[in-house]
């Protein structure tokens, strides 16, 4: 059983609470509240007075209603300076949460520029200047033509400061500061491909009149596969052939960049395995076609230094020629003996020709005939290799016997692309061992 307590309990007092009732006035006052609660507290100055009030009941007055009312005043006013006071503290705990460090990321704030900033600088998107400071840009403008005017036959010098500056400052943000003078330098060898069209035309008459979209090349690299980060190529470059600057044919090939940088070429630059394989062919079985090419007068004085007219001379110089020799196989190609008596033609993954051109060759009104006389000394050898790769249909007949003869092992043999084995890592073609013996 529960054992009874004898403790007599009387009424259970209320449960204590942890938290307390407020107090009528509030604990932090400032001084003046404390003073004004000090004087509304008078004390009586007998017994007698305070026993006699104690005795007698009053009515309620006027006067003691306005005592009342004073009486509730001056609690409200003892109230009010500590009201007063409380914006002071308020700031304080406000200076107190300015200096802490807020939560999250900080707004990022963009820098404030000068007036005199650079130029490249205001034209950043988001640039913020001083307050109340007035700042004029003046719109771009073209490099002014001086004495000398464009005109559609020639390269205007203005083009080539153009791509001067541009290999200086090969920047995108540069290129769109200088946009009307990048305009007016591409607009100029623009109409100079319109002339030199002419003249490819005249000089070979296989090349069809294309429109000058499908021979100039655009001036903006590829850089997803290249180390060189630069967003533009430092010269204008067009090409023709039966189908414009592509396909299967070669190609005629001109390049306006100064400093000595201009070029006029063409040919085939690495072809794919198939073309590869009938040009080596044809060197097999009759080397003497394209060593009569090389032999020209034209093409002797013009690409391979004037050599004198001697077979073994004109193929050591044209196998010289850096395009041909860079791209080279380092031993005989598959298929093919390495004492072939025409091993250094068979070697070449790149059989073109070509030589630059200084810029007062190519800047004025000399350069459009300079250009069309390269152009015809190289047409021979243009018209041997589509000759040999893509034949005519007139003469698909004695092609297609030439194929009939050849034993299956060759063309397996260049089907392995045209890259090399000699562990350089520099072959283009898919099976680099399959290409060389």
């Amino acid at each position: 059983m529960p054992r009874k307590t004898v403790k007599k309990t009387g009424a259970s007092a209320p449960r204590s609470s942890s938290k307390r009732a407020a107090p009528e006035t509030p604990q932090r006052q400032s001084k003046r509240a404390r003073a004004n609660a000090r004087k509304s507290y008078v004390e009586p100055e007998t017994d007698t007075d305070e026993a006699g009030d104690g005795m007698k009941k009053k009515e309620p007055s006027s006067d003691d209603e306005g005592d009342a009312a004073a009486s509730d005043y001056e609690e409200d006013g003892g109230k009010a300076p500590s009201s007063e006071s409380e914006p002071d503290e308020t700031a304080s705990e406000e200076d107190g949460a300015s200096k802490r460090t807020p939560r999250g990321r900080p707004a990022k704030k963009l820098p404030i520029h000068k007036k005199k900033a650079d130029e490249s600088e205001l034209w950043k998107p988001g640039a913020k200047l001083e307050p109340g400071t007035r700042l004029i840009i003046k719109k771009p403008k073209a490099r002014d033509a001086g004495d000398t005017p464009y005109q559609d036959h020639t390269i205007h010098p203005n083009t080539m400061l153009f791509l001067q500056d541009l290999a200086a400052n090969n920047d995108r943000k540069w290129l769109k500061l200088h946009d009307p003078d990048f305009r007016a330098a591409f607009q100029d060898f623009t109409t100079f491909v319109e002339k030199v069209s002419e003249k490819v035309i005249e000089a070979d008459e296989t090349i069809p009149e294309l429109p000058v979209k499908d021979v100039i090349y655009r001036i903006y690299r590829d850089i997803r596969f290249s180390k060189d980060p630069t967003p533009y190529k430092t010269y204008f470059s067009a090409a023709w052939s039966r189908t414009g600057r592509k396909g299967p044919y070669a190609h005629y090939y001109v390049q306006v960049q100064p400093n000595g940088g201009s070029f006029v070429g063409g040919g085939y630059w690495q072809p794919d395995a198939a073309a590869l394989a009938k040009l080596r062919r044809d060197i097999d079985r009759k080397p003497h076609k394209l060593k009569a090419v090389l032999r020209s007068r034209a093409i002797r004085d013009s690409f391979l230094a004037g050599v004198k007219d001697d077979d073994n001379k004109a193929v050591k110089a044209f196998t010289s020629l850096p395009m041909n020799k860079s791209t080279a196989l380092k031993r005989n190609p598959k298929g093919y003996d390495h004492n072939h008596r025409d091993i250094e033609l068979l070697r070449l993954r790149s059989l073109t020709l070509g030589r630059k051109v200084e810029d007062d060759e190519i800047v004025g009104p000399g350069g459009l005939g300079r250009v069309a006389e390269l152009v015809l000394a190289m047409s021979p050898f243009i018209s041997y290799l589509n000759g040999v790769v893509m034949p005519d249909d007139d003469t698909s007949g004695s092609s297609d016997e030439d194929a009939e003869g050849d034993g299956e092992a060759e063309s397996d043999g260049a089907a392995g692309g045209d890259g090399e084995s000699n562990g350089d890592g520099d072959g283009d073609g898919g099976d680099a061992a399959d290409d060389e013996a």
